[in-house]
């Protein structure tokens, strides 16, 4: 059996993508701190424990596990430089990861986060935590890859590390799949009007789109039609007004996103149950990850232990 653990677990993307590839893999710990996305993980895990505030709970207390998943948050580190080892990571959620990794040496992991992280205070953040997992034992790959590469019609990029205690495991990450996509393969046919933007709030998109045209920003509301081949990147702020991603609708004012369509586009099945607000469903899905990246990440991470079998011990 293949043991895992969840930090900032969130609704559960990571764990999901992971599931759909390993046929025999359970899930020994998880941590999230937000109490509305600790609902929609328990509705859709089972009521098992899930632990809060990473920061407060004891390496030591958390079971052995083979590979450890984590979608942490992006965070500076001190000036201090490598030379004073824990001390440039102390404070950031990646410490956690690190103390972690130390105390219970899984055979592997996946870690996950926005695509600045690579440019973050000029590639010194990600050079910092690269350095420090190669200090805790650890092989490391790193690369970039969009959800549209991979039959989601998102235009999200993310980065992910990925890393094994074996250096002599091969790892390479997965290629685009080169299928088209089409937003309308994730709408609804029929929604509420309530997803409809007002008149005032579109009039507002525009203005300010039409503003920041003028003063050579380039920002405003991004409008999709079915047919577009993918939307703009989904955030935790799509609550807010849903600039980001508008469908347009034919004689009537664009509209946001239902809640199903944005699990629908960070690749979530149909099952998976949505129990909260339309805000924290958008927040949730936001801060989430694109599930079928995750999992044509695993079947490489599968295939690599595969190919070394006997150097990839299983814990008891």
């Amino acid at each position: 059996m293949m043991k895992i653990i969840d930090l900032f677990a969130g609704i559960g993307g990571i764990r999901l993508g992971f599931e759909n590839v390993f046929d025999d893999v359970r899930c020994v710990f998880t941590s999230e701190i937000d109490k509305f996305a600790v609902q929609t993980y328990q509705a859709n895990f089972g009521a098992e424990d899930v632990a809060g505030d990473i920061t407060q709970i004891n390496e030591a207390a958390i079971p052995d596990h083979d590979i450890l998943l984590a979608g942490f948050p992006c965070q500076p580190f001190s000036q201090a430089g490598l030379k004073k080892g824990f001390d440039d990571t102390r404070g950031t959620l990646f410490f956690d990861i690190e103390r972690i990794l130390l105390h219970k040496k899984p055979q592997a992991f996946l870690l996950e986060n926005v695509k600045q992280l690579k440019g973050h205070d000029g590639g010194r953040t990600l050079h910092i935590i690269l350095e420090h997992l190669k200090q805790a034992g650890y092989k490391t790959s790193v690369q970039t890859l969009k959800a549209k590469d991979f039959g989601i019609p998102q235009n999200r990029e993310r980065i992910y590390i990925v890393g094994f205690l074996d250096h002599t495991i091969s790892f390479e990450f997965p290629l685009p799949n080169a299928q088209k996509t089409r937003v309308g393969d994730i709408l609804e046919p029929h929604t509420a009007e309530k997803y409809t933007i007002s008149d005032a709030l579109w009039a507002g998109h525009q203005r300010r789109k039409a503003a920041n045209k003028v003063n050579g920003k380039g920002f405003g509301y991004g409008l999709v039609t079915e047919d577009s081949p993918h939307t703009n990147t989904i955030s935790a702020r799509y609550y807010k007004d849903g600039s980001e991603i508008l469908i347009a609708q034919k004689n009537a004012n664009p509209r946001k996103l239902t809640p199903r369509e944005a699990a629908r586009l960070q690749g979530f099945p149909e099952d998976f149950k949505i129990i909260v607000s339309d805000a924290q469903a958008y927040k949730q899905f936001g801060n989430s990850v694109c599930v079928p990246v995750i999992s044509a990440i695993a079947k490489q991470m599968k295939l690599a232990m595969a190919r070394t079998p006997s150097t990839f011990v299983l814990t008891a």
